[in-house]
């Protein structure tokens, strides 16, 4: 296919001047109109690229030479950097990779969200003054090579293929990593360890994870197996022990046949389950599932950013939702009056209480479950609660009523004993007396932690809410709760800005309009992005008052129309893979996988969600959906007018 009656076909040969980039890093030329995306090309750049596979209006082609490189084009340190998926930008200067990153949350919150934001909410993005070796995690796969020896390193973009690279620009510190892997390769080597095939689902050692602490300067080594024992694990304790700053070994069993690399079951071999990191005056404990921001120098500047966004005085309640092991609740643990945190994987919340109990933080609670499901779970146990309240309150005022005169009466009497003890020692300790009473009755005792509680009350409209959700965002459920809670600040932070648009739309047109955002580098040279954002709940210019009579009859307003009006005007429900597959299988008799809607959707240049099962195939290539397949797709995205 082609513009202007030209016709491209496959393995075609074309000039392009990369004039842009796709939000996957892809460099973006143009040949009769039609739009080419090009792997490794970047902006500036003249090419000669080959057409690999041709869609309606776009098409995708492969590097072949720069014909005249870009001015922002630079030399990859990594001679791994094409070949491997972890860096897409590695040959772009580093401010450009930052204008890249910002255009990238612009664009998806224009596009997206429908935001036309004012340069002034716009703050210069954060980026890094050395952009390499920041991670302190790494996982490699493991497998074998043609000649059957042991290949450890990363995987190749969009496969399963090992690039045995042990020395990653951006990982930790090379020395030891190299060692660590050089040990683990040679116990399997010796040992004759079998290693897992994801064809047949067979063999015992699946991935490494290493983790690190940047302050602490400590390591963790961490085996995923398909199976619960390793055979003579005392000869791999031996090896990884000598490797300075190692502080654990550990078995993680994961025997389901799955992308997802670890498993939920763990098994501390030798030495410590854990590591310890600290991030500015707060220490962690990291366990191997522990979620923990992989870039420990831009991770404080990012609670420093959610620390101001939050306005934080000391006499706040606030939520934190998705909060892994309390990293960022501990955070705010410092400036606010209670903190509660919110997050679905019970051993993160175990060390979230341990991470507490290290840094002596009292006023920070913990809760085990889905964020959508406890937040709205205790919005509706508690305002039911004050609803009862209020109406037992209105049943005794009746009753107060009668006895007030008496209770004023005995409060002056007791007043005026207070006034002629007052130059005595009694008389001054009922003086302390009435004033401590007062400043219960106010409320005025704020310290931090206080017993560890709150009241419903306070957690039922809290300050402040924030929330770091996965790459899907936040659920549906969730964002009506925190409407119907109606903090005065909501802070969002998100490794997504498709899906932080989505949600962002939601909230503003709920009452919030956005006030900040901070694009920040948390993932230098590659295309993932994170962005804070501060929200805040609108404020009535004026209030007018309108006098209203619905009934029938001239200057009345008919309740019908109330109810019609009302009708209209409430919320679409969310679309889910899940009902468009329903749908197909109800009206055309065949089921379709969630790749192909995937696919469908991009292909329309549709917003995108993370589909958890639209993942490329491990040995085969992916099947593409059939053109009855594509209808019945493209049928069911009308009928739930997403198109």
């Amino acid at each position: 296919m082609g513009g202007k009656g030209m016709v491209f076909q496959k393995d075609m040969e074309l000039e392009l001047l990369i004039e842009d980039m796709g939000v996957e890093g892809q460099g973006i030329g143009k040949a009769e109109g039609v739009i080419f995306f090009v792997k490794d090309a970047v902006l500036g750049d003249r090419i000669l690229a080959k057409v690999m596979k041709m869609k309606k209006n776009y098409g995708y082609a492969r590097l072949i030479e720069i014909l005249k490189p870009s001015p922002y084009r630079i030399e990859p340190r990594c001679p791994y950097a094409r070949q491997c998926g972890g860096c897409q930008l590695q040959a772009l200067d580093y401010g450009q990779q930052l204008i890249f990153k910002e255009n990238k949350v612009r664009n998806h919150l224009k596009r997206i969200g429908g935001f036309q934001l004012e340069d002034g909410v716009w703050e210069p993005p954060i980026g890094m003054e050395v952009p390499y070796f920041y991670r302190n995690k790494a996982q490699f796969p493991i497998g074998r090579d043609k000649e059957g020896k042991v290949a450890i390193g990363f995987y190749a973009a969009r496969s399963h293929q090992i690039i045995p690279n042990r020395k990653c620009w951006l990982g930790m510190e090379m020395g030891a990593t190299e060692q660590i892997l050089d040990s683990l390769a040679s116990y399997l080597e010796e040992n004759h360890v079998s290693i897992y095939d994801e064809a047949t689902g067979k063999g015992l050692v699946r991935h490494l994870l290493i983790r690190y602490g940047h302050v602490t300067q400590e390591f963790m080594a961490c085996i995923v197996l398909n199976g619960r024992r390793l055979p003579q694990e005392e000869r791999l304790i031996e090896k990884l022990r000598a490797v300075k700053g190692m502080a654990g070994i550990v078995l993680n069993v994961n025997q389901e046949k799955t992308n997802v690399i670890l498993g939920q079951e763990t098994r501390c071999i030798w030495g410590k389950g854990y590591i310890t990191d600290s991030i500015g005056d707060v220490k962690y404990q990291i366990s191997p599932l522990s979620f923990y921001q992989i870039n420990p120098m831009q991770t404080e500047k990012l609670y420093q950013k959610v620390l101001e966004y939050a306005g934080l005085t000391g006499n706040e309640t606030v939520w934190d939702l998705y909060c892994g092991i309390g990293t960022i609740s501990l955070f705010l643990a410092q400036k606010a009056r209670q903190v509660y945190g919110v997050e679905v994987v019970a051993p993160a919340i175990e060390d979230a209480r341990k991470n507490a109990e290290i840094n002596q933080i009292q006023n920070v609670e913990f809760f085990v479950g889905k964020a959508e499901e406890v937040l709205p779970g205790f919005y509706e146990r508690a305002e039911g609660a004050e609803k009862e309240e209020k109406a037992e309150k209105g049943e005794c005022a009746e009753k107060e009523e009668n006895t007030e005169k008496g209770e004023r009466a005995e409060k002056a009497e007791k007043g005026e004993r207070a006034e002629k003890e007052e130059n005595t020692e009694k008389g001054e300790r009922a003086k302390e007396d009435i004033k401590a009473e007062k400043e219960r009755e106010k409320g005025e005792n704020r310290k931090h932690g206080k017993d560890g509680q709150e009241t419903e009350a306070r957690m039922l409209h809290p300050d402040v809410i924030v929330v770091d959700p996965p790459r899907k965002g936040c659920d549906a459920k969730c964002l009506e709760t925190i409407v119907k809670m109606a903090p005065q600040r909501v802070v969002y932070v998100s490794c997504d800005s498709a899906t932080l648009a989505r949600d962002l739309k939601y909230l503003c047109s709920e009452g919030y309009e956005v006030q900040k955002v901070q694009v920040l580098d948390m993932f230098a040279q590659t295309v993932h992005v994170e962005t804070v954002v501060m929200l805040s709940h609108k404020k009535n210019d004026s209030v007018i008052n309108v006098k209203v009579e619905f009934g029938e009859g001239e200057g009345k307003v008919p309740l019908d129309n109330i109810a019609k009006r009302a009708e209209a005007y409430k919320p679409k429900e969310r679309v889910t893979y899940k009902m468009i597959k329903e749908y197909i299988e109800a009206k055309y008799g065949f089921k379709v996988h969630t790749a192909y809607i995937a696919e469908v959707k991009r292909d329309l240049g549709l917003p995108m969600y993370d589909a958890p099962n639209a993942v490329e195939a491990l040995i085969q290539p992916r099947k593409h959906p059939t053109a009855e397949k594509v209808e019945a797709i493209k049928d069911a995205l009308k009928y739930f007018e997403i198109i």
